[in-house]
């Protein structure tokens, strides 16, 4: 396929194997990077990591890599530096990276003690956009997108490799598709979270939200300002890095705003 999809900044491509599906627990064991540039340059990145956890046997199963493979690999934090500066100027893309990926991606950044967010970035996940469109899996999108098998599934090259063109025949494909990557961000998107956990969403006034426990639905200022101690729980229980960064981050914009 030649068409091109119309890119104002690049936008990295990326899939990850990881020891499980729990984004505060789990971490990352192979990294796969596609970076796409606006004039159609490509560069590709792929990394075996040490997780420096075991991986399960049942996970090794579906990806194919083991504890032997990965023991003499660097660790996450050996590579965050250079991972950090192929992606630091670019969008994000990936195949339900909205909700595994890029969640996990930044547990793994901030706890390299590199901070990490998505402030300037647009994230495309096309997985969002195939299941509004079609309802079906990776094999089966690539398939019916770009009549290709998809070999060597669960490989991140593959599935990385597999994502950017899937997205591309989307754009062909859909002319409700605008072929613009902020388009492509809020279409795939599913609702507005604060965080990337979904533990903090935006209301129609795009204020911070609890969406979850005892203050479901409340905002986040208006909790914070009745229940100081809640804070100090949210940052002592196990929840993601980066819910806590908006978190913190939320309660100093309370604070300034009070001196102002």
């Amino acid at each position: 396929m030649d068409m091109q999809l119309n890119l104002t900044k690049p936008i990295c491509f990326f899939d990850l194997e990881t020891t499980g599906i729990n984004i505060t627990n789990d971490r990352i064991v192979e990294i796969s990077i596609l970076k796409v540039f606006p004039d159609g340059k490509e560069e590709s990145y792929t990394r075996l990591v040490n997780p420096t956890i075991p991986i399960p046997p049942e996970v090794t199963l579906i990806h194919g890599i083991s504890d032997d493979d990965v023991a003499d690999k660097p660790t996450f934090n050996d590579l965050a530096k250079e991972i950090y500066n192929l992606i630091k100027d670019s969008d994000l893309g990936g195949f339900n990276s909205n909700r595994f990926d890029i969640p996990l991606l930044a547990e793994e950044m901030l706890r390299a003690d590199i901070d990490f967010d998505m402030k300037n970035r647009l994230s495309v996940d096309v997985q969002t956009i195939f299941h509004k469109m079609e309802q079906r899996t990776l094999v089966a999108a690539y398939k019916f997108y770009c009549d290709k098998s998809l070999e060597d599934a669960h490989s991140a090259k593959a599935d990385t490799l597999a994502t950017y063109e899937v997205l591309k025949a989307q754009v062909a494909k859909y002319e409700e598709i605008e072929n613009d990557t902020k388009f492509l961000a809020e279409f795939s998107s599913r609702k507005k979270f604060a965080d990337f956990a979904g533990f903090l969403i935006y209301n129609k006034e795009d204020e911070e939200c609890f969406s979850f426990g005892k203050h479901k639905g409340k905002r986040v200022l208006d909790v914070l300002e009745s229940e100081p101690g809640y804070f100090g729980w949210l940052l002592n229980a196990d929840f993601p890095l980066y819910t806590k960064k908006v978190l913190t981050a939320i309660k100093l914009r309370q604070f300034n705003n009070k001196l102002d």
